[in-house]
């Protein structure tokens, strides 16, 4: 499977902003973006001439990063948003936060969308009862999302466990805690989406 395996730090340089991609280190005083507040490269402190082509690319290339999505596939992502009805920008914002690794890393079982990511594929996650082990599987209305009894001892899942609530918990899911269980209230609307992307931004570059 094709997949990003350079250093997550500098995609946050790049956009210059943290994209919380390596879970509790940003947060911390070692965050390089604390450190080198500018894109890496030797021309990274120049300042480029923002023209709107290039506001539209970073705010693709930063909703592509966030969800740590691969070029193909949000492009996929953005041809089924423009085919539902509605907005297409709100609409791919909803297929995005569906996948089921950011599912888990919304609900705080995990503490980074790859540290989800690769307790999915080793099929310690379970939806409705039957494991899944497909990161961008997308959860519906209703969905039941669990952990593995098995896997429930593990260390990432007791830690998960023992600082929930230290996260905030977007209000179309909810939570047990306990049971390590996740109930999918409804499908998340754009309200209850925090990402900081500018979605119309993106629509504008793939209608070009």
């Amino acid at each position: 499977m094709a997949r990003y395996t350079g250093a997550d730090c500098k995609l946050c340089r790049r956009e210059k902003m943290k994209l919380f991609l390596k879970g509790s280190k940003c947060e911390g005083p070692k965050c390089p973006i604390e450190i080198r507040p500018y894109p890496p490269g030797e021309h990274g402190r120049g300042r480029p001439k923002e023209t709107e082509y290039l506001l539209q690319l970073r705010e693709k290339q930063k909703a592509r990063r966030i969800y740590g999505v691969l070029e193909r596939q949000f492009h996929n992502y953005y041809v089924e948003a423009n085919r539902q009805g509605g907005k297409t920008g709100e609409n791919l914002l909803t297929l995005l936060e569906r996948r089921l690794d950011n599912v888990v890393y919304r609900a705080g079982f995990a503490k980074s969308r790859d540290m989800a990511r690769q307790l999915i594929r080793h099929g310690h996650i379970r939806v409705n009862g039957r494991k899944v082990d497909i990161p961008s599987f997308q959860v519906g209305e209703a969905d039941i999302v669990d952990v593995k009894s098995k896997s429930l001892e593990m260390t990432p899942f007791q830690v998960a466990k023992a600082e929930s609530g230290d996260r905030p918990v977007p209000a179309w899911l909810g939570v047990d805690a306990d049971r390590m269980r996740i109930l999918v209230h409804s499908l998340p609307v754009r309200q209850q989406i925090d990402a900081p992307v500018q979605e119309q931004l993106i629509v504008e570059l793939y209608s070009k």
